[in-house]
């Protein structure tokens, strides 16, 4: 046994105690912190989104969750119902005839724009959509023939809900239409006045022949979903109910101001 080491024990605390003390006592000494002056971020979410971005989540939406079951239920009408019929629309007709009833449809499609340009006070619109509409009934055979637009003549596209936007009308809450799919509270306004313009035109005399205006509008609606690329759960995101809500509304805020 060596006689020194039992000495030694008491001394090493003390040696921990005073090496700690040197070592607080030279951080309290160094330099102070610097601030820190970082350059502002080039790519920050001000400077990368346009002026006129559509903000998806202020679109006003209150009736989001009927919206969202309807939106639903459009679906599978349309995978179920419409879609297998438009396949049959395009297995039983030929192009050519396809083709005819597009333009027949689009002929009173014009009609409306007339009605909504001189409703806007657009007397260019007004002269253009007139132009298609006598030109197609005459030469064309009733609208089966496209032949304004043979000769290029414009073909401007107006309804009344664009035409209550034009005199300052705000859109309203965001709605989805059972069969018709995205709408807002103005735009279905305008979809009723618009009926109510292509009745008062009444060109078959639907008031007596009410099986002859059903056979107009299904027509018309197997040409219009015929003629719409768009398929539900096919635009590869995750959100597409917000994705369509917010495209639409860009659009027709575009049909708008044009």
């Amino acid at each position: 046994m060596h006689p020194t080491l039992p000495r030694m024990k008491p001394i090493m605390p003390g040696c921990a105690l005073v090496l700690l003390v040197l070592l607080t006592t030279a951080c309290s000494s160094g330099p102070p912190p610097q601030p820190q002056n970082y350059a502002e971020p080039v790519y920050t979410v001000e400077r990368l989104r346009s002026a006129e971005a559509v903000d998806a989540q202020a679109i006003y939406d209150p009736w989001r969750g009927m919206n969202k079951r309807i939106y639903n239920f459009n679906y599978h009408f349309d995978r179920w119902v419409l879609l297998p019929v438009v396949r049959g629309w395009n297995w039983l007709l030929p192009q050519f005839a396809r083709t005819g009833l597009n333009n027949f449809f689009n002929n009173f499609r014009d009609v409306r724009t007339m009605a909504n340009s001189a409703l806007q006070a657009s007397p260019t619109k007004l002269f253009q959509s007139t132009g298609r509409v006598l030109v197609n009934s005459t030469a064309g055979l009733l609208g089966f023939i496209d032949v304004a637009s043979k000769l290029d003549f414009p073909r401007p596209q107006e309804d009344f809900g664009q035409t209550l936007g034009r005199w300052g009308v705000g859109k309203g809450p965001y709605l989805v239409i059972p069969f018709l799919g995205p709408s807002n509270l103005r735009d279905t306004t305008g979809l009723i006045a618009d009926s109510a313009i292509f009745t008062a035109i009444d060109p078959f005399n639907f008031d007596n022949h009410s099986d002859d205006a059903a056979i107009y509008y299904l027509l018309n609606a197997i040409d219009t979903r015929h003629r719409t690329a768009f398929r539900y759960y096919e635009t590869g995101s995750a959100f597409e109910y917000d994705l369509i809500r917010m495209l639409y509304g860009k659009a027709r805020q575009l049909e708008i101001s044009k």
